[in-house]
């Protein structure tokens, strides 16, 4: 049996801060204070049952703790964060947590197996787009309360509908979507049955170092210290500009204005890197940018298409001409680090041959299609290098940019025709990406998981039925052969495109210290200083 202590966590709830308040914390930035630049336009949500965008998770992750979570320094190992420890049935299917009776809410409330019970029950009845991760172990709204159980106040106990490993039930709920709630909070601000998500998207209710003082969508997220959390660090409040240009946020982090800017380009890191007023803290990230076809639209129907998509693109020339610092070529839907990851590149432009594809789909003289990507960069420059090598084969692309949480909301109803968007990793099982790359067993529109497949209308038997045998492959190197077939079959014969993988880099003035990004993005702010 694992046992670990608390790592990470977030929580609160206080009303919002006057933006005059705002502006004139910018003037100076104390030791207390932290703010930082960066691209905000990602999250719809700061619910962690429904929250599914990067920027947002890594927010709830100040905000909320998990049962279990991964260490930010190794991504493979689960420790302990709300749970002490943990205990598994012989069946299996019985898991039991031991939380820890010191841990309390930001109102000084403790946490107790309640709060884990009606948190995890919550997922699934609120069905959001990040359910799926705990409903695969057969958890439905007609049974989850059988299931999940509060034994006593430190006690839950977990009955899984079929046994299953260990590792993949922790690694789930080490995802985000795994963090408790108040229960008291959250029904105290229930509008009719929502369980009080229509508060909690703006609101926290959690147990961590941080709470939520204010959330201006497109704008600005503030954070103050959980007076009640034993993670606290120095730093009392976070504010989270959102400045989408990255030279305007290159020149507010050299005029101090901010302390750390999160998007800065390759041009703007390179000077800085040799500037002794400034650190780069650097970590390759579980997030994969990606092309995807919506299969609804019925030239991207054709796996010819498909095929010709993948062969006109130059990747190795966007990554050297575009973000040869933030990101690198990878051509397989797992990340590098990961367990099964493919590090090889198949693909390469060959005009030639994409043509005889479209014309092998009977559309020699191509088509026209609209492309979303997301507004910021380096989305722009690379959807418009996308465009030309495109238009090279006939494929005639108009280019629509919008806000990431724009673009995410079109694919969700999917109403997108091609769309360039990235994708992170839940949790460090590659059943993560698999699930989402491979896994639609209903295409309808009411269908219960709403993977990526299921976004682009794309439904395959044979990965369905691949990526169940790898899941339940008890066989440690058996299943790690299965995902590397998954792999490869999946770029050959799939809608996707998979083009870079992302190092997200974060510039930091030389007086702060303690600035952590793990390879599943969870950052913990309460271990930055400054001096």
């Amino acid at each position: 049996m694992l046992t670990r202590r608390h790592f990470i966590a977030g929580a609160g709830a206080l009303p919002f801060l006057s933006y005059l308040s705002l502006e004139s914390a910018f003037a100076a930035t104390p030791a207390s204070i932290l703010v930082m630049a960066m691209q905000l336009d990602n999250m719809t949500s700061l619910d962690p049952h429904e929250s599914f965008e990067g920027t947002g998770n890594e927010i709830c992750g100040n905000l909320y703790q998990r049962l279990v979570a991964p260490n930010p320094a190794k991504a493979d190992e689960i420790i302990g964060e709300l749970a002490t420890g943990w205990d598994v049935g012989n069946d299996g299917k019985t898991f039991t947590f031991h939380l820890d009776p010191a841990a309390k809410f930001a109102d000084g409330s403790p946490v107790t197996a309640e709060d884990a019970a009606f948190s995890l029950q919550r997922v699934v009845m609120l069905d959001k787009s990040p359910a799926f991760i705990i409903n695969q172990f057969g958890f439905t709204k007609d049974n989850v309360a059988g299931h999940i159980k509060a034994v006593d106040a430190h006690t839950l106990v977990i009955n899984t509908d079929q046994p299953a490993a260990e590792t993949f039930l922790l690694y789930c709920l080490s995802a985000r979507v795994g963090s408790i709630v108040q229960k008291s909070l959250a029904l105290a601000n229930q509008q009719g049955n929502d369980l009080g998500n229509g508060w909690i998207k703006q609101h926290s209710a959690g147990s961590g170092p941080f709470t939520l003082r204010a959330w201006k969508a497109s704008e600005s997220v503030i954070l103050e210290s959980n007076p009640n959390s034993p993670l606290a660090g120095k730093i009392k409040r976070i504010i989270l500009r959102h400045i989408i240009d990255p030279s305007s946020q290159l020149l507010m982090l050299q005029k101090g204005d901010v302390d750390i800017a999160r998007n800065l380009t390759t041009e703007q890191l390179r000077p800085l890197s040799q500037d002794g007023n400034f650190h780069l803290v650097r970590q390759p990230v579980s997030r994969i940018m990606h092309l995807s076809c919506n299969t609804a639209h019925e030239h991207l129907a054709k796996p010819q298409v498909w095929q010709a998509i993948k062969w006109a693109l130059d990747y190795d020339g966007i990554q050297k001409n575009i973000v040869p610092l933030t990101h690198e070529v990878h051509q397989s839907f797992l990340p590098k680090g990961f367990p099964a990851a493919l590090d090889d590149t198949p693909f390469h432009r060959d005009v030639a041959k994409a043509r005889a594809l479209m014309a092998d789909a009977g559309l020699a003289d191509g088509f026209d299609i609209t492309l979303d990507h997301y507004s910021p960069q380096p989305g722009p420059d690379i959807a418009q290098a996308i465009q030309t090598q495109l238009g090279a084969i006939g494929i005639r692309v108009e280019l629509i940019a919008a806000e990431n949480r724009q673009v995410l909301t079109k694919m969700r109803a999917r109403q997108q025709q091609l769309a360039l968007t990235v994708w992170g990793a839940d949790y460090f099982d590659p059943n993560s990406n698999t699930e989402a790359f491979c896994v639609n067993t209903d295409n309808g529109d009411g269908a219960r998981n709403r993977t990526l497949a299921w976004r682009c209308a794309w439904s395959n038997p044979r990965f369905n039925e691949l990526t169940a045998q790898a899941l339940h492959e008890a066989d440690g190197q058996k299943r790690i052969a299965l995902y590397e077939q998954l792999q490869r079959e999946h770029r050959e014969n799939s809608p996707f495109t998979e083009l870079l993988q992302e190092s997200i880099t974060a510039a930091c003035r030389k007086n702060v210290s303690g600035v952590q990004i793990s390879v599943l993005l969870d950052s913990p702010y309460e271990k930055v200083q400054k001096t």
